[in-house]
């Protein structure tokens, strides 16, 4: 298919374009740049543009003949998204009917949506499952669940062929080593953790000890970023029209802050100095994904299920490119 991928050129977004260029789709990346890397995908593919520009997003969908989108463009940042709640319906939910216009202008009926765990919120029970109810305890998780709910109204009412992923902690990189994750602040724990061992940060901040769970900090179902790329093409070619796919993406397993620290020394032989601080507002106890429904309606198989195996992958990247992009 010829595929437009909003945000293409950020993190997750970098990783399911280089895959679907694999499998031998056609793929034009949009992107404004603020958070994403011209140096992540081929230059050749990137076209650089804002979704808040209409007329940009009519012509290219157009000319280019796209059949199919993936959207990754969004703000997601969970404790940005509490203190500049209206940024984030702004860009968020206004960027996506923008381009949710646009493609009806243009017939384009079929997307794969970048969702997220935070729209379940705090769940009542673990691990989460796709009926779990969907009570997002922050701006950022209540964004998504708009854009779930304006994609099943284009669904019912218009016929499109969609797809929620709901995916839980995306980390990793690929193991060519030469994508990865470059964010600025960085807010991701796996990263921090490696900043933290490899001397470039004073130490690992630790939001909380005393949450309910075995030893103490936040728990986080951590799935690879490959696994996701695989995920989002096989909606891509799974869905069809009047169909919305609603899926959970994660390995089910849940790892705590603790784990991680211990699996960052592991991997990179080095100490991970951290220090504890008070809970971070919005942060649920623990998130763990029950991805079976995945596994059988896409025939997704996630080949990263250990968590040391993912920070590999990661430390890799970080080792090599000390500086990101730049």
């Amino acid at each position: 298919m010829r595929v437009l991928v909003t945000g293409g050129a950020g993190y997750i977004g970098s990783h399911t374009v280089r895959h679907l260029l694999e499998y031998g789709h056609e793929v034009t990346v949009f992107d404004n740049l603020s958070k994403g890397h011209a140096a992540s995908v081929p230059a050749d593919i990137l076209v650089e543009g804002s979704l808040s520009d209409s007329a940009r997003l009519d012509h290219i969908l157009v000319t280019l003949r796209i059949q199919a989108v993936i959207h990754f463009a969004a703000f997601a940042q969970v404790g940005e998204s509490v203190q500049q709640p209206d940024l984030y319906y702004r860009n968020n939910v206004l960027g996506t009917f923008n381009l949710l216009d646009a493609m009806e202008k243009a017939g384009v009926r079929r997307m794969v949506f970048s969702s997220t765990c935070a729209t379940y919120g705090i769940p009542a029970s673990m691990p989460i499952v796709e009926a779990t109810p969907q009570n997002p305890i922050n701006p950022y998780g209540r964004t998504k669940l708009m854009v779930e709910w304006m994609l099943e109204d284009m669904v019912r009412h218009k016929n499109w062929a969609c797809a929620s992923l709901r995916y839980f902690n995306a980390a990793g990189a690929d193991p060519k080593g030469d994508i990865g994750e470059d964010h600025t602040p960085e807010t991701h724990l796996i990263p921090l953790a490696i900043f933290a061992a490899m001397g470039k940060t004073k130490g690992l901040e630790i939001f909380g000890d005393d949450y309910p769970t075995p030893d103490g900090t936040c728990i986080r179902d951590y799935i690879h970023v490959l696994d996701l790329a695989q995920a989002h093409r096989l909606a891509l070619e799974k869905i069809s029209p009047g169909t919305h796919l609603k899926l959970n993406l994660g390995t089910g397993k849940g790892q705590s802050v603790r784990n991680v620290i211990d699996a960052v020394r592991k991997v990179s032989g080095l100490d991970v100095p951290f220090r504890m601080g008070k809970r971070r507002e919005g942060d649920p106890p623990s998130l763990v994904a029950c991805s079976d429904l995945a596994r059988i309606t896409l025939g997704w198989n996630p080949q990263y299920l250990e968590l040391e195996k993912i920070v590999e992958t990661a430390w890799r990247w970080h080792r090599d490119h000390p500086n990101g992009y730049a």
